[in-house]
């Protein structure tokens, strides 16, 4: 009898979902922002998808992300269920802060998703279209604000591109820059910047809600759904996307690291990761291993430049 429990038991403890150890995700920035945003889909997709039963998501806001990642570099060493999410923004603040931790401290595992930049101003504003925005850009460059993520950011740079193609030193724009997406928010929409400028997903909300006119998105196409022009088409020769990544910790074994990519590559196939790319507007830019290793260092690389083209990097 005592045999037959313990075969019990043992085929009771098969049925039983297998999921991976706990996860805990660093959103490097506050709550309400893309990155947090990111954290927290991919939170409930592993919960939901049985990658892990438990998902901690914690925010360590500050200088593009740099604070969280000298903090997670430092202190997740060898926890292969430590992630951080990065992306196109930490790669400016990093170069614009002279960090001393870099994407080189951590593991880099794949990028997950690309969103194209929105150029919104408040219902009120007298700015109609992007040649409004050109005007007075052209009149006096510091008289209008710009609202958005972390200096040297995409947004920062989105920013600085315009002007550039408008004809505008680039180095003259008043770029004003928040920590969370939803700080950034509240200034847009109490009118105290002229312009905000992020991912559309940010703002959607309030464009078809009508507390926001949005003036164009920074894509090669028009986001569907939306009736505003892409920069191109309203006469500015700029395209930009967004692109976000996840890092594991350093000091992983190539083993380690195998099992963090399948468990992550699980996530950006299932069903629930492909309906949250819907929902929010993110296009699937979904690479790891070897390309997405070369493709980083090509996007540093081409980062590095504009940002020393706009000014923002020596």
């Amino acid at each position: 009898m005592k045999h037959v429990f313990i075969a019990t038991l043992l085929a009771g403890s098969i049925a039983l979902p297998a999921y991976a150890a706990d996860y805990t995700i660093m959103a490097p920035a506050a709550p309400g922002g893309g990155w947090d945003q990111t954290a927290r889909s991919l939170q409930t997709t592993m919960q939901q998808e049985g990658i892990s039963k438990n998902v901690q998501v914690i925010n360590v806001p500050g200088a593009g992300g740099t604070i969280g990642l000298a903090q997670f570099a430092s202190q997740q060493k060898g926890n292969a269920h430590a992630l951080i999410v990065g992306g196109y923004v930490m790669v400016g603040a990093i170069l614009t802060n002279k960090a001393p931790v870099t994407l080189k401290d951590v593991t880099p595992i794949a990028r997950l998703t690309g969103e194209n930049e929105a150029i919104v101003v408040p219902a009120s504003s007298p700015l109609k279209s992007v040649k409004d925005l050109v005007e007075a850009l052209k009149k006096n460059p510091g008289s209008v604000s710009w609202g958005g993520g972390s200096a040297g950011g995409v947004d920062h740079i989105t920013a600085g591109l315009i002007a550039k193609a408008a004809g505008v030193d680039p180095t003259k724009i008043n770029y004003i820059a928040f920590s969370g997406g939803g700080e950034a928010l509240a200034a847009i929409l109490g009118a105290q910047v002229t312009v905000g400028i992020s991912g559309y997903g940010e703002f959607e909300g309030q464009v078809k809600a009508g507390t926001l006119r949005l003036l164009a998105t920074s894509g090669e196409q028009r986001i569907p759904g939306t009736d505003a022009p892409t920069l191109k088409e309203a006469g500015l020769d700029v395209a930009v996307q967004n692109w976000r990544m996840v890092a594991a910790a350093p000091g992983l074994t190539p083993e380690q690291k195998a099992a963090v990519t399948a468990d992550v590559k699980k996530l950006a196939t299932s069903k629930t990761w492909q309906e949250t790319l819907k929902t929010k507007g993110w296009q699937d830019t979904y690479l790891d291993g070897d390309a997405f290793t070369t493709q980083l260092s090509k996007e540093i690389a081409a980062t590095e430049a504009i940002l020393k083209d706009i000014g923002l990097v020596k």
